[in-house]
């Protein structure tokens, strides 16, 4: 559930976005896109940016359209084919071609913006302490399990010590369950990474898995010393879209970062 104690930034203008609330260095630009406001019809209201959900195509180039005005400069983003595994992105496709396999993106310089598409599963924001480089990662469990922040971290050629790491809007464990083959794919890892899971209330051999607590672990493990965010639940508020809560049929929200001109 959301925690109403921590403060988060909304901004007042259309569409409304959530900026992390981190010591991100001022040439760093970030924000999360929330349904609240935007030209989505239902079941995709009201801000969609996803291509492969359904919705009609002109309502989201319209939306993707908005994100790159409110960037405010000609830079393209890097949209991505996402797989749920543990590939990087690092440049832009040729001109007309499709956008690469991956579920994470750097940018080194201000020649695009990085972006990924959730609706449940973890967006975690990272840039270095110098304002000098970003990335962004899509960590369902199948990623987190296969090693897509090591990946994102490694990709952006610093030390993890000089990393900054947000994590944004996912499924809180209280909404999140799942089958013994999630548990296992974690511990046989980690034995510590079975704090991160409570026996399910509901069905037997399930359990309630903490994707926020796995990722700190792994960023922990990796050498961060500055995580922050993880206080929200797409599943039980209604600013974010949920995958689970609205089985299946909805939009995505985008999570955008990038080195400001």
């Amino acid at each position: 559930m959301i925690n109403s104690a921590v403060s988060h930034q909304f901004d007042q203008s259309e569409p409304r976005m959530l900026v992390p609330d981190w010591p991100a260095p001022s040439t760093v630009g970030a924000f999360v896109t929330t349904r609240e406001l935007g030209p989505s019809a239902p079941p995709f209201d009201a801000f969609n940016v996803a291509a492969h959900v359904g919705d009609d195509p002109d309502t989201v180039h319209a939306c993707r359209r908005m994100l790159s005005l409110r960037i405010n400069d000609p830079r393209p983003l890097l949209w991505l084919e996402q797989t749920h595994g543990c590939e990087v992105a690092t440049t832009l496709p040729p001109a007309g071609t499709a956008p690469p396999k991956a579920d994470a993106a750097v940018a080194f310089d201000q020649g695009h913006a990085c972006v990924v598409m959730t609706a449940d599963c973890l967006p975690v924001f990272f840039c270095d302490r110098a304002g000098t480089r970003v990335g962004v990662a899509h960590a369902g469990w199948r990623g987190l399990a296969g090693g897509v922040l090591e990946a994102t971290v490694a990709a952006l050629r610093c030390h993890p010590s000089e990393l900054l790491a947000w994590l944004g809007p996912a499924i809180s464990n209280a909404q999140y369950e799942v089958g013994r083959e999630v548990f296992d794919a974690f511990v046989e890892q980690d034995s510590e990474a079975e704090a991160a899971f409570e026996v399910s209330p509901y069905r037997l051999e399930h359990y309630m898995a903490d994707l926020y607590r796995l990722a700190r672990l792994r960023l922990e493990r990796l050498g961060l010393e500055s995580i922050g965010g993880g206080h929200f639940c797409t599943a039980s508020d209604a600013r974010f879209y949920s995958w689970r809560r609205d089985d299946g049929q909805t939009g995505r929200m985008a999570s955008v970062i990038w080195l400001k001109g």
